[in-house]
């Protein structure tokens, strides 16, 4: 009778996540192509919307182990002001954007450790990072997000997770990859973007998937598998983006990883407090194979203009 009921309602989140996909796609083209929408309907490929992920967000809320939808919900909401705001600057010299997207983290680790998650709600809230990252290309989060649900049923089945909310511990996977799977293929042809609603929501309920293994060190575990999926499934584009936007010739597996785990806005906001205007000049071989060099790209440095810049800034770090 629980799989029965199990199996209704996932054929039910199928057909709302699918046909709920394609009616927002039609209604934000519509609006978009009149002006309406702004920064959900940015000029890509002569007009793509933008976080079509309410969709998934939505449904995960709703759907989603009552334990725990709620993370879901608080970083949703943030994500989604992140959209709508987008890198519009604030008061206090950072985006909007970057700006709701940390107290959307923040207060999912709040949330979390009332929940009695504890620490491994702070990592839960970090996934945020690895999983926006791999939304630079089609279809590469539904991806990452579909195999890391499927690890999570296998681990799930192996140590015998108990059952939550008297639920079998898969459902939270399975329910995952459902959602993905039917908003999937209008983003895989690159007609629709996950936004940061989407992406962030996925994030976040992956979190709590591997948390519902074991706990801690299940989300560790899990989380550093995830940086390194997502660095595989972008090598390529990161390759060109290394070599033509950020001077970094032949990146390694280091470069990549270290990408996912640290860039985007939010890491560069970091290097920007801690490395100011340095820029390290990475020469050790093992530092470049680690992705030391990427790690250590500073977008705000003057190194990036002249080459009297260049000399005056510049640190080594080879080692000696």
């Amino acid at each position: 009778m629980l799989y029965t009921g199990m199996i209704e309602a996932f054929i039910i989140v199928f057909i709302l996540s699918a046909v709920g996909s394609l009616v927002l796609n039609m209604v934000f083209r519509f609006f978009g192509k009149k002006g309406y929408l702004g920064n959900l309907y940015p000029n890509v490929r002569g007009g793509i919307p933008r976080a079509i992920g309410l969709v998934p967000f939505i449904i995960l809320c709703f759907f989603f182990l009552p334990e725990y939808n709620t993370l879901v919900l608080i970083m949703g909401l943030f994500a989604f002001l992140d959209d709508v705001l987008g890198r519009t600057p604030s008061p206090i010299g950072i985006e909007w954007g970057q700006l709701f997207r940390g107290i959307g983290m923040l207060f999912v680790m709040i949330a979390g450790f009332y929940s009695g998650m504890g620490l491994s709600s702070i990592f839960i809230a970090l996934l945020v990072q690895p999983i926006n990252i791999s939304d630079m290309q089609p279809g590469s989060t539904c991806m990452v997000t579909v195999i890391m649900s499927v690890v999570s049923i296998i681990c799930m089945l192996i140590v015998g997770s108990p059952q939550v909310s008297e639920l079998p511990a898969i459902y939270t996977p399975l329910l995952l990859i459902i959602v993905c799977i039917a908003y999937s293929p209008l983003d895989f042809a690159g007609k629709i973007m996950l936004g940061e609603v989407g992406n962030h929501s996925f994030a976040v309920a992956l979190g709590i998937c591997f948390y519902l293994i074991g706990g801690f060190w299940w989300v560790i575990a899990l989380s550093f598998v995830t940086v390194c999926l997502t660095a595989f499934v972008r090598r390529s584009t990161l390759k060109v983006f290394f070599n033509q936007r950020l001077g970094i010739l032949n990146p390694t597996f280091g470069d990549f990883f270290m990408d996912v785990l640290t860039g985007g806005g939010l890491g560069d906001l970091f290097r920007r407090i801690i490395l100011k205007t340095k820029q390290y000049d990475v020469e050790n071989p093992t530092l470049i194979k680690l992705g030391f060099r990427r790690l250590l790209y500073n977008p705000y440095a003057p190194t990036h203009g002249s080459h009297e810049q260049k000399k005056s800034y510049k640190v080594r770090l080879d080692g000696s």
